[in-house]
């Protein structure tokens, strides 16, 4: 397995506010300069499947493995011989919100994988967390 994590530390904003942006996928498009397209249909909840198109790829078909608002979400892309998880971590600390993803890779196919997609999504991660942050500013500030 293949494992990677990027945690950031903010007292912009608070669990509720992120969450709203991302349990919101029909929107991720605002904020994520990397996606071309997010759908899901019906609620952001385990078992639900949702879909995103990455500018340079074909869509994509992820499964909500666990959720717990406000707090944590688990989600499953399963390419050929292949399974990458994400994990989203949202834990108040006195020093602020504590926003951690961790992406992980297993499968025989893992390493060819982690080079096509997760290295990229990793690299991302960063930048992503800025931009949920600016767009969960703008829910706490309405």
């Amino acid at each position: 397995m293949i494992s990677k994590s990027y945690s950031y530390i903010t007292k912009e904003i608070g669990a509720e506010e992120i969450w709203k942006v991302v349990s919101n996928i029909n929107k991720w498009t605002e904020w994520d300069k990397t996606l071309k397209f997010a759908k899901i249909d019906g609620e952001f909840k385990a078992g639900n499947f949702f879909t995103i198109q990455p500018t340079n790829g074909p869509k994509v078909k992820i499964l909500l493995v666990d959720v717990k608002p406000s707090e944590y979400f688990k989600d499953l892309t399963r390419f050929p011989f292949a399974k990458m998880y994400g994990e989203h971590f949202y834990e108040q600390t006195k020093e602020g919100l504590k926003i951690t993803i961790t992406m992980s890779i297993s499968g025989i196919l893992s390493s060819f994988w982690n080079h096509i997609v997760m290295k990229d999504i990793v690299s991302h991660l960063p930048e992503d967390i800025e931009a949920q942050i600016i767009e969960a500013k703008k829910i706490k500030s309405s």
